[in-house]
């Protein structure tokens, strides 16, 4: 992996770089969004296990836009500064670093998709709603404010079935609400999917990304240029 600059609309944010390794055919490309913690360990982790897959990954650090170079602790500390930076940073901006990190990929002749963790499920989601990007979504804990706005593309969402932040009914608002959505129920808690975290759960996880990599890959066969 490497750190790349990244121009957005609002200024010029850096971000993460993932390649396929050598003779491997390329599927696609993934913007890959961050949790409230930074590009972290997990986030870098989960950036190459997609490039191993076949797909070239952009991971924006759209917490430069407030403070560069973070990365949190999975602790009560670094939740509150973390929440604290993404709510100055605010939906808008992580939505354009990930417009730009798209534009990147298609100037490379690649179809972009968005998937997103926790914060990023949600922004990921409203990749899906104001840029037409297929998305998936993991746990967004911010997506129930989001659920009147509608897909313009195909939307994979998943959820852990025992997540005390986002509780069954609201997974089941946004089943309504998104109809055409693929939605996953893992028996599993928040965050399922990060290692780093004591909900951690290697079968949900390895469940979740089987079913995201199958999505990926159907989709973006559709849209290669």
């Amino acid at each position: 992996m490497s750190a790349i600059p990244l121009d957005t609309v609002h200024g010029p944010i850096s971000a993460w770089r993932a390649d396929p390794p050598a003779g491997l055919p390329v599927l696609g490309g993934v913007v890959l969004v961050q949790e409230i913690f930074g590009v972290n360990a997990h986030i870098r982790n989960v950036a190459r296990r997609f490039a191993d897959a076949g797909l070239v990954v952009i991971a924006p650090a759209v917490m430069d836009y407030v403070r560069a170079g973070v990365e949190l602790d999975y602790t009560a500390d670094g939740i509150a500064v973390g929440r604290e930076i993404m709510a100055e940073v605010g939906f808008d901006r992580c939505v354009a670093a990930c417009a730009a990190a798209s534009d990147l990929l298609r100037q490379e002749h690649l179809s972009p998709a968005v998937v997103g963790f926790c914060i990023g499920g949600s922004i990921a989601l409203l990749c899906c709603t104001r840029l037409g990007l297929p998305a998936v979504s993991y746990y967004g804990g911010r997506s129930m404010a989001f659920r009147y706005e509608r897909p313009q593309a195909p939307l994979l969402m998943h959820f852990g079935r025992h997540d005390a932040l986002i509780p069954g009914d609201h997974v089941e608002a946004q089943r309504r609400s998104f109809p055409t959505a693929q939605i996953e129920l893992h028996e599993a808690g928040h965050g399922f999917n990060c290692e780093l975290r004591a909900d951690y759960n290697a079968e949900a996880a390895n469940a979740a990304f089987t079913k995201t990599l199958a999505f990926l890959r159907r989709e973006l066969s559709k849209g290669k240029t």
